[in-house]
């Protein structure tokens, strides 16, 4: 993906798109207008990350986690 905007003359930053500090730098850096061209950042992220049954199936696009599925969800990420 990168190459294929790097082809059309945009400079691209990939990051880890699950560490805050990684993205706020690359907005700082595209808005800091060093750059002669357009800036793209590509982020690589794990779908569903943080919850062991939901990472990288991608059932969880249309499907809404509901009784234990929720809880462990919440549990998984420390969020009840």
């Amino acid at each position: 993906l990168a190459d294929k905007w790097k082809a059309f003359g945009w400079q691209v930053k990939i990051v880890n798109g699950h560490n805050i500090s990684q993205l706020i730098l690359a907005l700082k850096e595209g808005y800091s207008q060093k750059h002669q061209k357009p800036f793209a950042i590509i982020a690589k992220t794990i779908k569903g990350k943080g919850i062991s049954f939901m990472e990288n199936n991608s059932i969880w696009h249309y499907r809404i986690p509901a009784g234990e599925e929720l809880d462990t969800a919440r549990r998984e990420l420390s969020c009840e």
